[in-house]
This record gives C-alpha cells, sequence and structure tokens, in this order.
C-alpha cells in the first residue's frame, strides 16, 4: 500500500507533507534522493499546502532564527557585559565619591574631627555608621573600630580621644538615624563596586587575556567600550589606537595646524608613567603596536591564552630598559616563537607553510584572519620580518663590500691627485726664479721681441 504522508526530517526540524507520487523501487534511488533536497523537485511529489503569504512568514522566521543564532554565538565571549561593567563602574566611582562627601559633610556637624583621622572614604562611612552619638564611643568599642580603621590601633585611640573633646553639636535621634541609614547606603555601594571590579576582572580573562595582561583589565575595558567591541578594536591600526579617546585633541590640533596628541586612554598605563619625558611618546607608540597584536589575538583566536599578553609585556619592558641603559630588547619574533614553543605549536608551524600564508592576514585584516588561527598568523609575521632583517644585513654586507673596493680604487686617484699638485706647485718656483733671474740681468721679457719688430720696420723703409 502506498503512503499517503511523508514524514521529513532536517537540521531544522521535522515536516509531515501529503505525497502525490509514490513509486517503491524507484524511491530508493539516489536520483530521488538527491531531488528532495531540491525544492522545485520537491513540491512536485508532494503536497506542500502553501498558501500565498505562507513562504514570506517562511523567510521572515528563518531571518530570525539566524539573528537570533547569532547573537547566542559563544555566549562566554561576549564583550557587550564588558561595555556595560566598566560604564557601571566609572558611574559608581562618581556617585560613591559624592555620597561619601555628602555622608562627610552630614556627620561633620556632630563630629567634625573625624574627617581629619578618616581620610578614606569607605572607612569614613563605616566608622560614621559605627560610631553613631560620639558620646556612645568608649574603650569596650575599640577592638571593632581598630578592624574598621585598618588594623590600626594608634587611630582607633586618637578617635576615641577625639570623641571625649569634640567641638561638634548634639544631634537628635531622628537626625542620626537618617545618617546611619545614609552610610549604610554608601557602605553597600562600597562593597557593591568591589564585586563589580572582581566581576570585570573576570569577564577580562575570559574575553580578552592577552589584553589584559598586557596593560589591566580597566584600560583594557576602557579601550574595547570606546571602540564599540572587541571586534573594532581589532580592525584598529596601531596609530588609532594610540590616540584612542583623545579624539576632542586631535580635532583641535588638525584644525589649528597645532601638535598632535601622543596618547588617549592609555595614558593611565603604569608604561607612561615609568617612562621618561622624553620617551613617553616613543613608548606610547610601541604601546600601542603591541595592544593592537594582543586584541587580534584575543578577538580571532580559537583558544585565547594570556601568554601572549605576557611575552608582548616583557617586551614592552624591554624597551623601556633600553631607552634608560641602551640594552637592546628581544626580538618579536624570537618572543611570539617562544610562546608558541611553549604551547605546543612549534612543531605544527613548520610544516604548515600554506597556512601560515593564510594565517599572515590576521594581523592586518579581520577576513583573512576569522579563517585561521591568531598564533600561525604571528609566526608568519614573524618569519616576514626575519626575511626582512636577513634582507637588510645581506644589503648591508653588499654596500659594505661596495665601499671597500670604491676605497681600494680610489686610493691610487687621490695620490695621483696630490702628485700633480706638487707638479704645478714645482712648475711655479720654476717660472718665479727665471722671472728674478731675468729681472737680475736687467732684460725684461718683451725687449727682444720688440727690438726685433723694429728693426725689421726700419729695413723695409729703407
Amino acid at each position: 500500500m502506498a503512503p499517503t504522508h511523508i514524514l521529513l526530517e532536517t537540521a531544522g526540524g521535522y515536516g509531515v507533507f501529503e505525497s502525490r507520487l509514490y513509486e517503491e523501487i524507484g524511491s530508493r534511488t539516489a536520483e530521488v534522493q538527491n531531488s528532495i533536497n531540491d525544492f522545485q523537485k520537491f513540491q512536485k511529489m508532494v503536497s506542500l499546502g502553501l498558501e500565498a503569504g505562507d513562504m514570506v512568514k517562511a523567510q521572515l522566521g528563518l531571518g530570525h532564527s539566524y539573528s537570533r543564532a547569532k547573537i547566542k554565538f559563544n555566549v562566554n565571549r561576549s564583550d557587550n557585559m564588558i561595555i556595560q561593567a566598566i560604564a557601571l563602574l566609572d558611574q559608581l566611582d562618581k556617585d560613591v565619591n559624592t555620597f561619601a562627601m555628602r555622608v562627610r559633610e552630614w556627620y561633620g556637624y556632630h563630629f567634625p574631627e573625624l574627617v581629619r583621622l578618616v581620610p578614606d572614604n569607605h572607612q569614613y562611612a563605616r566608622a560614621a555608621k559605627f560610631i553613631g552619638a560620639k558620646t556612645t564611643l568608649t574603650e569596650e568599642k575599640l577592638p571593632d573600630l581598630v578592624t574598621i580603621v585598618g588594623d590600626d590601633e594608634v587611630v582607633a585611640k586618637n578617635i576615641l580621644d577625639a570623641s571625649r573633646t569634640s567641638m561638634g553639636g548634639e544631634l537628635s535621634d531622628i537626625d542620626m538615624l537618617n545618617i546611619s541609614m545614609f552610610a549604610e547606603r554608601v557602605i553597600s555601594l562600597a562593597e557593591y563596586r568591589k564585586n563589580l571590579v572582581g566581576y570585570l576582572s573576570e569577564k577580562m580573562n575570559q574575553v580578552a587575556p592577552s589584553l589584559t595582561a598586557l596593560i589591566g583589565e580597566r584600560i583594557g575595558a576602557r579601550l574595547i567600550s570606546h571602540a564599540g567591541s572587541l571586534t573594532n578594536l581589532s580592525k584598529y591600526p596601531a596609530s588609532t589606537v594610540q590616540i584612542l579617546g583623545a579624539e576632542k585633541a586631535l580635532f583641535r590640533a588638525l584644525k589649528t595646524k597645532g601638535n598632535t596628541p601622543k596618547y588617549g586612554l592609555i595614558y593611565h598605563s603604569t608604561f607612561i608613567g615609568k617612562a621618561g619625558p622624553k620617551f613617553k611618546g616613543r613608548i606610547s607608540r610601541f604601546l600601542a603596536n603591541k595592544l593592537s597584536i594582543a586584541s587580534r589575538i584575543d578577538c580571532f583566536s580559537d583558544n585565547p591564552t594570556p601568554k601572549y599578553g605576557d611575552a608582548l609585556r616583557a617586551q614592552v619592558e624591554e624597551r623601556l630598559t633600553f631607552f634608560e641603559t641602551g640594552v637592546p630588547p628581544q626580538k618579536n619574533a624570537d618572543a611570539m616563537r617562544k610562546v608558541l614553543d611553549a604551547l605546543g605549536d612549534g612543531s605544527d608551524s613548520d610544516s604548515g607553510s600554506d597556512d601560515e600564508d593564510k594565517m599572515a592576514g590576521v594581523v592586518t585584516t579581520a577576513k583573512a584572519v576569522s579563517k585561521s588561527s591568531a598564533a600561525g598568523a604571528l609566526v608568519e609575521t614573524a618569519n616576514t620580518k626575519l626575511g626582512k632583517s636577513k634582507d637588510k644585513d645581506g644589503k648591508r654586507k653588499r654596500k659594505s663590500e661596495v665601499e671597500d673596493a670604491m676605497e681600494v680604487d680610489e686610493e691610487p686617484v687621490k695620490k695621483k691627485s696630490k702628485k700633480s699638485k706638487e707638479d704645478k706647485g714645482e712648475r711655479s718656483e720654476e717660472k718665479k726664479k727665471e722671472k728674478k733671474r731675468e729681472k737680475e740681468k736687467g732684460v725684461d721679457a718683451f725687449d727682444e721681441p720688440v727690438r726685433a719688430n723694429f728693426s725689421l720696420v726700419w729695413n723695409l723703409n729703407n
């Protein structure tokens, strides 16, 4: 008996269709099985039951499912959470400082000496909530107060002495209650800020471990946030990364034809602070170059690791040492080769020369990088740099050989020129001597020809 319906199983799900044509032996052939994938042939064999707008709805649903799949791609490496976390962290820094100043001003009416003794905002809010009314502070509370002020017994004793001789006024119970509640809110915000810093550090180590190891999670997160995403940051050249965050100063300099900025967000890095005033621009350019490499490794590598970031950080520190002492730093090719050997990729990099040619484009364009790993790209760039260095060495050797040959050829010429000058000097001296001799004899050089001409004229006249 011929089947009336056909169950079609695909990667997207199942479908039941009503059969129009059926042939038991012919349906098992390869041609018929392949024709099922062709929509034009498949709709002749079964009754799809599609109406006029069903195809448009199906296409729209396919588009929505594709978009959802792209958004859900690799949730653990999503950089959107980093962008939101660093924005919230910056906002919390401003808010906590503002609220802490409000607590200092408000509680200062009651205990003004505490501001000078406890400079930290978080500790001040905790101390204000713990002390409450200054008259209730006794020596029994001293151990807890020592814990609040950072295990400093001297500060705790000074606070106790100041509370006894304080010049502040008394507050009512309702005022003290509101101050304690507000101080508790400030403390909770400060605690949440600490937790947010830990969350940001964890996400940065997952998404961009090399960038984090090179410059830190705070500055790395700000770079990603300013660029819009890690992919956009990896597409930027090193010159753009260097001044990222200083766009206003850049356009002002271009408008007024002044000096362009040397650094943007990377100014907060410890490397810029360590460098001397003469080398800040050079180290910022070098650091931006390494940041560009680290962001591309993190974005396009299948298994991101902080080892590349550690190697790049060591290179920046060696460059700082080179500026100070003149010790030559390690080459980038050698540093990347050590990391690859440590990861166990050194043996595969030599055999896969064809793959490395494709991987070389990873560092320059995102399209080529998506087809290969960033580690292979770094190996290829390192090899190209080694090749260039070898060519430069060869050119220098040839140049030195040519110069040596030219020096050998020019030596006799120089001797000849010296001899010719000596000959000229001798001739001039001989002429001077002849003139002196003629003057001593009293005979001018033109007397004899003149006399000869005169005698010839006299003979002709006669």
